[in-house]
Protein backbone atom coordinates (compact mmCIF):
# COMPACT_ATOMS: atom_id res chain seq x y z
CA UNK A 1 0.00 0.00 0.00
CA UNK A 2 1.03 3.38 -0.70
CA UNK A 3 -0.10 6.78 1.21
CA UNK A 4 0.86 10.07 -0.46
CA UNK A 5 0.67 13.08 1.70
CA UNK A 6 0.70 16.98 0.91
CA UNK A 7 -0.10 20.03 2.05
CA UNK A 8 -1.55 21.43 -0.86
CA UNK A 9 -1.27 25.39 0.25
CA UNK A 10 -4.69 25.77 -1.09
CA UNK A 11 -3.44 25.54 -4.57
CA UNK A 12 -1.75 28.72 -4.99
CA UNK A 13 0.75 26.89 -6.78
CA UNK A 14 -1.46 26.57 -9.97
CA UNK A 15 -4.74 24.43 -10.39
CA UNK A 16 -3.17 23.05 -13.51
CA UNK A 17 -0.07 21.63 -12.10
CA UNK A 18 -1.41 20.16 -8.66
CA UNK A 19 -4.63 18.71 -10.73
CA UNK A 20 -1.66 16.59 -12.90
CA UNK A 21 0.28 15.86 -10.08
CA UNK A 22 -3.16 13.72 -9.00
CA UNK A 23 -3.53 11.93 -12.57
CA UNK A 24 -0.12 11.05 -12.45
CA UNK A 25 -0.10 9.31 -8.96
CA UNK A 26 -3.76 7.81 -8.88
CA UNK A 27 -3.04 4.63 -9.87
CA UNK A 28 -0.10 3.66 -8.00
CA UNK A 29 -1.07 5.64 -4.49
CA UNK A 30 -3.87 3.90 -2.52
CA UNK A 31 -4.66 6.66 -0.24
CA UNK A 32 -4.24 10.61 -0.23
CA UNK A 33 -4.01 12.46 2.96
CA UNK A 34 -4.22 16.00 2.15
CA UNK A 35 -3.93 19.72 4.15
CA UNK A 36 -5.46 22.87 3.60
CA UNK A 37 -8.46 21.98 1.36
CA UNK A 38 -11.11 24.22 0.31
CA UNK A 39 -14.47 23.12 -0.79
CA UNK A 40 -16.09 26.72 -1.03
CA UNK A 41 -15.56 29.87 -1.22
CA UNK A 42 -15.99 32.28 2.04
CA UNK A 43 -16.97 35.43 0.55
CA UNK A 44 -17.45 37.20 4.03
CA UNK A 45 -13.48 36.40 4.65
CA UNK A 46 -12.22 37.96 1.31
CA UNK A 47 -9.28 40.01 2.52
CA UNK A 48 -9.55 39.05 6.13
CA UNK A 49 -5.79 37.74 7.43
CA UNK A 50 -5.40 34.00 7.46
CA UNK A 51 -2.36 32.47 8.71
CA UNK A 52 -0.72 36.02 8.19
CA UNK A 53 -1.58 36.58 4.22
CA UNK A 54 -5.17 38.53 3.41
CA UNK A 55 -7.89 35.86 2.01
CA UNK A 56 -7.62 36.39 -1.90
CA UNK A 57 -10.19 33.94 -3.47
CA UNK A 58 -8.59 34.37 -6.92
CA UNK A 59 -5.13 33.08 -5.97
CA UNK A 60 -6.77 29.58 -3.83
CA UNK A 61 -8.88 26.41 -5.48
CA UNK A 62 -11.81 27.26 -3.73
CA UNK A 63 -13.10 24.13 -5.51
CA UNK A 64 -9.94 21.85 -3.94
CA UNK A 65 -11.61 18.69 -2.58
CA UNK A 66 -14.17 18.92 -5.92
CA UNK A 67 -11.20 19.06 -8.46
CA UNK A 68 -9.08 16.30 -7.18
CA UNK A 69 -12.06 14.10 -6.67
CA UNK A 70 -12.41 14.59 -10.01
CA UNK A 71 -8.60 13.96 -11.03
CA UNK A 72 -9.12 10.93 -8.94
CA UNK A 73 -12.01 9.00 -10.21
CA UNK A 74 -11.12 5.61 -8.52
CA UNK A 75 -10.49 6.91 -5.05
CA UNK A 76 -13.12 7.94 -2.58
CA UNK A 77 -13.50 11.08 -0.92
CA UNK A 78 -14.07 12.26 2.57
CA UNK A 79 -13.69 15.56 4.10
CA UNK A 80 -13.16 17.08 8.08
CA UNK A 81 -13.61 20.27 7.96
CA UNK A 82 -11.87 21.94 10.72
CA UNK A 83 -12.78 26.23 9.60
CA UNK A 84 -16.58 26.14 9.43
CA UNK A 85 -17.37 23.76 6.91
CA UNK A 86 -15.32 24.35 3.71
CA UNK A 87 -11.72 24.53 4.82
CA UNK A 88 -9.51 21.64 6.25
CA UNK A 89 -8.60 18.01 5.88
CA UNK A 90 -9.49 15.53 3.42
CA UNK A 91 -8.55 12.55 2.19
CA UNK A 92 -8.85 10.14 -1.20
CA UNK A 93 -9.18 6.30 -0.63
CA UNK A 94 -8.86 3.64 -3.35
CA UNK A 95 -11.88 1.99 -4.05
CA UNK A 96 -12.41 -1.78 -3.03
CA UNK A 97 -10.21 -1.59 -0.28
CA UNK A 98 -12.91 -2.22 2.46
CA UNK A 99 -13.21 1.06 4.73
CA UNK A 100 -14.76 0.26 8.36
CA UNK A 101 -14.27 3.70 9.85
CA UNK A 102 -13.94 7.33 9.19
CA UNK A 103 -14.40 10.42 11.37
CA UNK A 104 -12.10 13.22 12.97
CA UNK A 105 -11.15 14.15 16.70
CA UNK A 106 -10.58 18.33 17.09
CA UNK A 107 -7.22 18.31 19.19
CA UNK A 108 -7.01 22.17 19.74
CA UNK A 109 -9.79 24.01 20.12
CA UNK A 110 -13.35 22.70 19.50
CA UNK A 111 -15.77 22.12 16.40
CA UNK A 112 -17.14 25.18 15.66
CA UNK A 113 -14.82 27.99 17.12
CA UNK A 114 -14.04 31.08 15.41
CA UNK A 115 -10.79 32.95 16.63
CA UNK A 116 -10.53 36.68 16.97
CA UNK A 117 -8.33 37.92 13.99
CA UNK A 118 -6.60 36.11 12.18
CA UNK A 119 -8.41 33.08 10.97
CA UNK A 120 -5.35 31.08 10.45
CA UNK A 121 -5.68 30.43 14.58
CA UNK A 122 -8.82 27.78 13.84
CA UNK A 123 -8.96 25.03 15.66
CA UNK A 124 -7.30 21.57 15.07
CA UNK A 125 -8.56 18.01 13.70
CA UNK A 126 -7.33 14.91 13.55
CA UNK A 127 -8.90 12.91 10.54
CA UNK A 128 -8.99 9.18 10.60
CA UNK A 129 -10.01 6.19 8.03
CA UNK A 130 -9.91 2.52 9.18
CA UNK A 131 -9.20 0.31 6.77
CA UNK A 132 -9.07 -3.88 6.39
CA UNK A 133 -6.15 -5.20 4.63
CA UNK A 134 -5.65 -8.99 4.42
CA UNK A 135 -8.22 -9.43 7.27
CA UNK A 136 -6.31 -6.84 9.33
CA UNK A 137 -7.68 -3.46 10.74
CA UNK A 138 -5.51 -0.58 9.80
CA UNK A 139 -5.79 3.45 10.52
CA UNK A 140 -4.53 6.36 8.53
CA UNK A 141 -4.25 9.21 10.38
CA UNK A 142 -4.00 12.99 8.67
CA UNK A 143 -3.35 15.69 10.23
CA UNK A 144 -2.66 19.65 10.44
CA UNK A 145 -1.17 21.31 13.12
CA UNK A 146 -2.10 24.91 14.95
CA UNK A 147 -0.08 28.02 13.66
CA UNK A 148 0.27 30.66 15.95
CA UNK A 149 1.90 33.25 13.94
CA UNK A 150 5.40 32.80 16.52
CA UNK A 151 7.17 30.25 14.58
CA UNK A 152 7.18 26.09 15.28
CA UNK A 153 8.38 25.94 18.95
CA UNK A 154 6.97 24.82 21.37
CA UNK A 155 4.13 26.05 23.36
CA UNK A 156 1.53 25.33 25.97
CA UNK A 157 -1.24 24.35 23.10
CA UNK A 158 1.14 22.62 20.89
CA UNK A 159 2.22 20.36 24.00
CA UNK A 160 -1.76 19.46 24.74
CA UNK A 161 -2.46 19.34 21.10
CA UNK A 162 0.83 16.29 21.23
CA UNK A 163 -0.75 14.59 24.28
CA UNK A 164 -4.57 14.92 22.37
CA UNK A 165 -3.48 12.69 19.63
CA UNK A 166 -1.68 10.51 21.19
CA UNK A 167 -4.38 9.64 23.85
CA UNK A 168 -6.71 9.26 20.36
CA UNK A 169 -3.92 7.13 18.63
CA UNK A 170 -4.02 4.51 22.46
CA UNK A 171 -7.39 4.28 22.04
CA UNK A 172 -6.63 2.44 18.84
CA UNK A 173 -6.42 -1.60 19.09
CA UNK A 174 -5.44 -1.76 15.32
CA UNK A 175 -1.67 -0.25 13.92
CA UNK A 176 -1.67 3.14 12.44
CA UNK A 177 0.33 5.59 10.61
CA UNK A 178 0.17 9.83 11.55
CA UNK A 179 0.74 11.94 8.97
CA UNK A 180 0.90 15.81 8.03
CA UNK A 181 2.02 18.68 8.57
CA UNK A 182 2.65 19.23 11.82
CA UNK A 183 4.04 23.00 12.04
CA UNK A 184 6.80 21.87 13.98
CA UNK A 185 10.52 21.80 13.93
CA UNK A 186 12.67 18.46 14.82
CA UNK A 187 14.21 19.94 18.24
CA UNK A 188 10.45 20.13 20.05
CA UNK A 189 9.31 18.54 22.82
CA UNK A 190 6.00 18.39 21.02
CA UNK A 191 7.10 16.36 18.39
CA UNK A 192 9.44 14.07 20.58
CA UNK A 193 6.44 13.15 22.51
CA UNK A 194 5.07 11.08 19.33
CA UNK A 195 8.61 9.40 19.55
CA UNK A 196 8.57 8.57 23.36
CA UNK A 197 5.14 6.95 22.83
CA UNK A 198 7.10 4.47 20.63
CA UNK A 199 6.13 5.71 17.50
CA UNK A 200 9.02 5.49 14.60
CA UNK A 201 9.65 8.98 13.20
CA UNK A 202 10.39 8.28 9.50
CA UNK A 203 11.69 11.85 8.85
CA UNK A 204 14.47 11.29 11.22
CA UNK A 205 14.87 7.81 10.65
CA UNK A 206 15.14 8.17 6.71
CA UNK A 207 17.74 11.27 7.49
CA UNK A 208 14.85 13.97 5.34
CA UNK A 209 16.75 17.10 5.64
CA UNK A 210 13.39 18.99 4.30
CA UNK A 211 9.91 18.75 3.29
CA UNK A 212 9.48 22.41 1.60
CA UNK A 213 9.88 23.13 -1.66
CA UNK A 214 11.45 26.05 -3.34
CA UNK A 215 8.34 27.91 -3.26
CA UNK A 216 8.50 28.23 0.75
CA UNK A 217 10.24 31.37 1.36
CA UNK A 218 11.81 31.41 5.11
CA UNK A 219 14.89 29.30 5.67
CA UNK A 220 13.47 26.67 7.96
CA UNK A 221 12.77 23.42 5.71
CA UNK A 222 10.60 21.26 8.28
CA UNK A 223 6.81 21.21 8.94
CA UNK A 224 5.67 17.76 7.89
CA UNK A 225 6.06 14.25 9.28
CA UNK A 226 4.69 10.51 9.04
CA UNK A 227 5.00 8.22 12.00
CA UNK A 228 3.78 5.05 12.40
CA UNK A 229 3.30 2.49 15.17
CA UNK A 230 4.52 -0.79 15.90
CA UNK A 231 2.83 -3.52 13.47
CA UNK A 232 3.60 -1.33 10.34
CA UNK A 233 6.27 -2.51 7.65
CA UNK A 234 7.37 0.16 6.16
CA UNK A 235 9.40 -0.87 2.75
CA UNK A 236 9.83 2.42 1.68
CA UNK A 237 9.96 6.48 2.90
CA UNK A 238 10.91 9.15 0.69
CA UNK A 239 10.02 13.10 -0.46
CA UNK A 240 8.63 13.87 -3.84
CA UNK A 241 10.23 16.64 -5.80
CA UNK A 242 7.18 17.76 -7.62
CA UNK A 243 6.80 20.93 -6.85
CA UNK A 244 3.23 21.67 -6.72
CA UNK A 245 2.89 23.85 -2.97
CA UNK A 246 5.43 25.72 -0.65
CA UNK A 247 5.04 21.32 1.10
CA UNK A 248 6.61 18.37 -0.57
CA UNK A 249 4.90 15.39 -1.06
CA UNK A 250 5.51 12.63 1.17
CA UNK A 251 5.11 8.98 0.04
CA UNK A 252 5.12 6.04 2.73
CA UNK A 253 5.37 2.47 1.35
CA UNK A 254 3.88 -0.40 3.86
CA UNK A 255 3.78 -3.64 3.09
Amino acid sequence: MKIICLNIWGGRAGKEKLLAFFEAHRDTADVFCLQEVWADRYESFEGVLAGGRPIDHSLIMTHAFQEIGEALPEHEAYFAPSFYESYGLCMFVRKGIPVTETGDVFVHKERGHVPEGDIGLHARNLQYVTLERGGARLTVMNFHGLWNGKGKGDCEERLEQSDRIIEFARSRAEPFILCGDFNLTPDTESLRKFENAGLRNLIKEYGITSTRTSLYDKPLGYADYAFVSAGIEVQDFKVLPDEVSDHAPLSIAIA
